[in-house]
């Protein structure tokens, strides 16, 4: 599936970038770290259930030894949640994030979650404006489309099977790309 408005500018050519599709999610990065010229950095992800308020999960990054990091640290994170986390119907995740010294104009996210071959759902949020050398916080809702008791037995019997791509966008261009899979046998 071709998308019209993201594109991948570099100094020697603009290209457009096809996202993951409907089917399966991508095996591969579609950009470098490097890509990332605005410095984003996630430094605290929440993820709350929005009918008790429960935080069902948080992590903060922690602070740069100064050493030499892999750049591609941060861009792939598993999850492990009980099987309940299947039966939410919305949950809030809040994300706190830093920001290089040039401002961001039209930051977007989207975000598609996979079960094998099966797109569940895909997500877009925008981020808006953000001033240079700034913390930010933002939190998105997610409305889960409800599954059936066959796929979320699935799910929780075959772990890591459910898989994410985030895509992050500047002004319709890609600057990162994110993976994530999640197990649902937390608990069990």
């Amino acid at each position: 599936m071709k998308s019209a408005c993201p594109s991948r500018e570099t100094a020697e050519h603009t290209t457009s970038v096809t996202l993951s599709p409907p089917f399966s999610p991508l095996s591969d990065y579609l950009c470098s770290p490097e890509e990332n010229i605005y410095n984003i950095d996630f430094t605290r992800f929440k993820i709350r259930d929005m009918e008790t308020s429960t935080v069902l999960f948080e992590i903060t990054k922690p602070p740069s030894t100064g050493e030499d990091i892999d750049p591609n640290a941060g861009r792939f994170v598993r999850y492990q949640f009980t099987p309940a986390f299947l039966r939410l119907r919305q949950v809030g995740a809040t994300v706190e994030f830093t920001v290089g010294d040039r401002p961001i104009e039209n930051f977007r996210m989207i975000e598609r979650h996979y079960f094998r071959e099966k797109l569940l759902k895909s997500f877009d949020f925008e981020f808006g404006f953000c001033m240079p050398s700034s913390k930010n916080t933002c939190e998105h809702i997610y409305e889960f489309p409800p599954l059936s008791e066959d796929i979320i037995r699935e799910m929780v019997l075959h772990p890591y099977e459910t898989q994410s791509d985030s895509f992050y966008f500047v002004d319709n261009k890609l600057v990162m790309h994110n993976k994530a899979d999640y197990s649902y046998n937390g608990g069990t």
